[in-house]
C-alpha cells in the first residue's frame, strides 16, 4: 500500500501546475493534501475510483485538508473536537482495519510568534488525540507539520533558530510526541540524509535547495516494521512544498 502527503498551498493553483499529473502517475492508495483552500462546490477534481473526504476551513481560501482514498475507510472523523482547530480544517482521521490514519495541517506559528502559544496547545491537544487512538490500533499521522525537528532538517539552522517552525518550543513539542513512542518514518531509515520539504517562495531558495523538511509521516513504535519505504518527492513541484510517501506491507 502507498501513502502519499502534500501540502499543496492550494489545491485548484496546484491542478493547474501538474498535481493530476503526479496524481495519475504515482498511483497511490491514499492521498493526503494539506493547505487545499478549497470548498466542495469549487473543487472540480474527481479522480476515478477513489472516495472523497473533504474537510474546508470556515474561512474561504484558507487552511483545510482532503483525502483521496482507494480504500473504503470504517469511520470517517473530521476535525480533534476543538472549536479554534476545528474552524480551520486542520484535521481528517481514517480508520481502516489495521491502522487509523490522521491527515493534518498544524497551524503555523506565525512571523513574530504570534500564535505560538496556541500552537503549543494544539501539540498537546493533537499528542493526546494520537494517543487515544493508539489504545485501539496503530496510527499513521501525516501532513505538513510546521516544524523542522533537528538541525539536519534545516538548511540555515543558526540564522533560523527563533524563527516559526524552529523555536525551542516547536521542537521540544515534536520530540515529546516521538518521545512517548513515535516514530519520524524518513529519520528513520534515512538518518544521515539531508533532504527537504518545503521551501520559500524568496531568493530562489528551491533552486539552491535552502529548504526545511517539515512534512512528515509518523507511525506509532509497534507498527515501524510494517513500513517498509519512505519518499521526498523532491523533483515535483506546483506548491512550495514537494510531497512525501510511505509504503506499507
Amino acid at each position: 500500500m502507498k501513502i502519499v502527503s502534500w501540502n499543496v498551498a492550494g489545491i485548484r493553483a496546484c491542478l493547474n501546475k501538474g498535481l493530476d499529473l503526479f496524481f495519475n502517475e504515482e498511483k497511490a492508495d491514499i492521498y493526503c493534501f494539506q493547505e487545499t483552500k478549497v470548498t466542495e462546490e469549487q473543487l472540480q477534481f474527481h479522480p476515478l475510483g477513489y472516495n472523497e473526504y473533504l474537510y474546508p476551513a470556515e474561512k474561504k481560501g484558507y487552511s483545510g485538508v482532503m483525502i483521496y482514498s482507494k480504500l473504503n475507510p470504517i469511520t470517517v472523523t473530521y476535525g480533534i473536537n476543538d472549536e479554534e482547530y476545528d474552524s480551520e480544517g486542520r484535521t481528517i482521521t481514517l480508520e481502516f482495519d489495521k491502522f487509523y490514519l490522521v491527515n493534518c495541517y498544524v497551524p503555523n506559528s506565525k512571523r513574530n510568534l504570534e500564535r505560538l502559544e496556541s500552537r503549543m496547545r494544539f501539540e498537546d491537544k493533537m499528542r493526546e488525540y494520537l494517543n487515544n487512538l493508539r489504545i485501539k490500533k496503530n496510527v499513521i499521522y501525516c501532513g505538513d507539520l510546521n516544524v523542522a525537528h533537528e538541525k539536519i532538517d534545516i538548511k540555515n539552522p543558526s540564522t533560523n533558530h527563533h524563527s516559526a517552525g524552529f523555536t525551542d518550543e516547536e521542537r521540544n513539542k515534536m520530540t515529546e510526541l516521538l518521545e512517548s513512542g513515535y516514530i519520524d518514518t524518513f529519520r528513520y531509515f534515512n538518518q544521515d540524509t539531508i533532504k527537504y520539504t518545503w521551501w520559500s517562495y524568496m531568493h530562489n531558495a528551491r533552486e539552491k535547495d535552502i529548504g526545511w523538511r517539515i512534512d512528515y509521516f509518523i507511525v506509532n513504535k509497534e507498527f515501524i516494521n510494517d513500513i517498509t519505504n519512505t519518499k521526498i518527492y523532491s523533483q515535483v513541484k506546483g506548491s512550495d512544498h514537494c510531497p512525501i510517501g510511505i509504503e506499507i506491507k
